[in-house]
């Protein structure tokens, strides 16, 4: 009788490079108004690195690319003339960077404060074209306490979709994609739809 290897028998650990190829949700980056990163995790960090690489033949590691910072410029202009919350609350900007091959979308919200926009903060996710989106996870629903249909809208949020056309995917009114909304809203203590995002994206 012999005992066999460790090596064998138990699993190795994964390496952060490992984990960030297994993720399947979008990479997420939150920018002060005046283009201050002030959050970012390890998914953004490799698409940013491959955005770069693409631009300029090298990846580089710890740099914004150009085309994030230049997004981040657009949406500081639209924002800008969005005063009301409500303005806010269906405000996004997409755009579309990487390669034919493997194409990333930038998906770009405004995070209003109640002092002004110089306290806003800008939401950046990005994910390549194709890959689900992981955003309500078995963890999130438990955390905020959702339902299976709060779930599926908050999916669907994600994807940038309007009332109407959520309302089609889940064969409901647009009245009852907004109740629900509104719950979600409660749950995850968030004023608006982008505010939602944020809490469950970085939770």
């Amino acid at each position: 009788m012999s005992d066999s290897p460790a090596s064998e028998t138990t699993p190795r650990p994964e390496t952060p490079q490992a984990l960030v190829e297994r993720r399947s949700g979008p990479g997420i980056m939150v920018f002060s108004t005046t283009f201050q990163l002030l959050h970012t995790d390890p998914r953004a960090q490799e698409l940013c690195r491959r955005m770069t690489q693409t631009q300029h033949g090298t990846p580089a590691r710890g740099v914004v690319p150009p085309v994030v910072m230049e997004f981040c410029l657009e949406i500081r202009k639209t924002i800008q003339a969005r005063t009301a919350a409500d303005d806010w609350q269906q405000f996004q900007l997409r755009k579309l960077s990487g390669t034919a091959q493997r194409p990333i979308l930038l998906r770009g919200y405004g995070l209003p404060d109640s002092s002004g926009i110089d306290m806003s903060r800008i939401l950046i996710m990005m994910e390549e074209v194709g890959r689900g989106e992981v955003v309500a996870s078995s963890h999130i629903k438990a955390r905020f306490h959702l339902t299976d249909r709060e779930q599926g809208v908050i999916q669907h949020l994600a994807k940038g979709w309007t009332n109407k056309e959520i309302a089609a995917a889940l064969n409901i009114t647009e009245q009852t994609v907004k109740e629900h909304i509104k719950n979600i809203m409660a749950k995850t203590k968030a004023n608006t739809r982008t505010g939602v995002l944020a809490q469950v994206l970085c939770a």
